[in-house]
């Protein structure tokens, strides 16, 4: 699979997706067959990134989502860390999860009153990180049972 000019997403990432009860990807998706594979393995979520310029229009730039009972809000930038915390329970108040990315900087901290914030990195761009991640979030029965950065 490729995204635009992007590398291929590495065998990890495949046997991951093959599990998938749903898909949610935070942006710079690069185009619609990325999407469309995606969807192969399950529903797919994805929001607008800043490299998404032939997905404007049909992306939105956020969305609030349902995965196991849990509404998870999905953004692309959350903005610079200094910060993050109050912007996101501002932005998505009452929301128990936020999903971004941009950075590429993998993330698993709670924000403020408990607020999950979860970058999951990326599979296929690490820049500067020392590996390549993705995200697993498992939600069940209106409760987060796993958060996880997984390397691949």
């Amino acid at each position: 699979m490729r995204s635009g000019s992007r590398r291929q997403l590495p065998e990890a990432v495949h046997r991951q997706l093959g599990h998938a009860d749903v898909v949610l990807h935070a942006g710079d998706v690069l185009d619609h067959s990325v999407l469309a594979a995606l969807a192969s393995y399950a529903p797919t979520h994805a929001v607008l990134g800043n490299n998404d310029v032939g997905l404007a229009g049909v992306l939105p730039e956020t969305r609030v989502v349902d995965v196991g009972g849990v509404a998870v809000a999905m953004i692309h930038d959350s903005g610079p860390r200094t910060g993050r915390e109050r912007r996101m329970q501002r932005r998505f108040p009452g929301v128990p999860v936020v999903v971004f990315g941009h950075s590429h900087i993998p993330w698993n901290a709670a924000g403020l009153d408990g607020q999950l914030l979860f970058n999951p990195g990326s599979p296929t761009d690490r820049r500067r990180q020392p590996h390549c991640t993705m995200g697993l979030l498992e939600c069940d029965d209106g409760l987060v049972v796993r958060h996880d950065i997984v390397v691949v």
